[in-house]
């Protein structure tokens, strides 16, 4: 909902300070970005992560008070902004997410995350997570990312500036666009108003994880 931590319900049973350091303790400790990927591993167990393509994308959202990770917006008139980053499965589902300044380059963002998405394996359960081809758009065209890609046998399907349209990967990359409009509706992700950016990832990391469970839900019962 996004409401302030004052506004939690009573019963919570827990004051709004209380509420807000363990946030904080759970989100030093990592433990929204476990909750995504354990919840990943059931839709895992049951099937339902498709890795086959994968597609990356970058949102920008406009930062309220600042903080780092912000920059001037080029979308937003110089505005202070970030830059939530997403990289889904074939059918849409969050597998990682990032944040980054606003005036970064969306493309600095690919190695980051595929990086991070490949250290999700879990060879003792069979798991495998690396993605047999990678979708984007004309703003991750960089010669270097492509040569980098397929020295990891990634198969590369990215708009090429000046000679494809970028409509034409609209069948494989509508769905990103979707997990973009999942994670804006929770409020306190657009606009950013946390200047930490530890803990705007928190609550990127929380609204991810709900995704993916609503998903595992709505398929499984």
């Amino acid at each position: 909902s996004g409401c302030a931590w004052r506004q939690l319900p009573p019963c919570f049973g827990i004051s709004k300070s209380t509420a807000h350091r363990r946030f904080l303790i759970w989100s030093r400790a990592g433990v929204w970005g476990r909750l995504h990927e354990a919840v990943l591993h059931q839709l895992d167990d049951a099937g339902l992560v498709d890795v086959t393509r994968v597609v990356l994308d970058t949102a920008h959202v406009r930062a309220k008070k600042g903080g780092e990770h912000t920059g001037p917006s080029p979308v937003d008139r110089g505005k202070p902004g970030s830059k939530m980053h997403v990289l889904s499965d074939a059918n849409g589902l969050p597998l990682l997410v990032g944040v980054s300044a606003g005036n970064t380059h969306d493309s600095e963002g690919l190695k980051p995350m595929v990086q991070g998405h490949q250290t999700r394996h879990d060879p003792d359960r069979g798991r495998c997570f690396k993605p047999q081809r990678l979708h984007a758009d004309k703003a991750y065209d960089r010669a270097d990312l492509r040569k980098w890609l397929r020295g990891k046998r990634i198969g590369v399907r990215i708009a090429r500036k000046g000679i494809e349209s970028s409509e034409r990967l609209g069948r494989r990359r509508w769905v990103i666009e979707r997990t973009m409009s999942w994670l804006s509706g929770y409020r306190r992700l657009s606009p950013r108003y946390e200047r930490d950016p530890r803990n705007y990832l928190a609550f990127l990391g929380l609204a991810a994880a709900l995704c993916c469970y609503k998903r595992l839900l709505r398929l499984t019962t």
